[in-house]
């Protein structure tokens, strides 16, 4: 059974899983540390909650993303979330 099954997400906590996901120096395991979802998890979560075209745009990123995966990010980098990050509030990216 696929873990978005068994927790269950309010609006809040997916807004921030899709803004942490759309971070390129968020790693899956950031959200799986903090929510406990897995990266098909999480792929499946922003597959149900984006656009198709915005989905297509986000996993062409991810996959060109280095920063993604913890085993493929150089040294020195240890945080979680972009100094550069923007706020993003119900599935859409505000301005500064």
């Amino acid at each position: 059974m696929p873990i978005l099954q068994k927790i269950e997400l309010d609006t809040i906590a997916i807004d921030r899983i899709i803004e942490m996901a759309w971070e390129d120096c968020t790693p899956f395991d950031a959200l799986k540390f903090q929510f406990g979802l897995a990266e098909a998890d999480v792929k499946a979560l922003m597959k149900k909650e984006l656009k198709f075209s915005s989905y297509k745009l986000w996993r062409k990123r991810v996959e060109d993303c280095k920063t993604k995966h913890l085993a493929k990010r150089i040294e020195g980098i240890d945080r979680f979330k972009c100094n550069r990050q923007r706020a993003i509030s119900n599935n859409k990216i505000t301005k500064r």
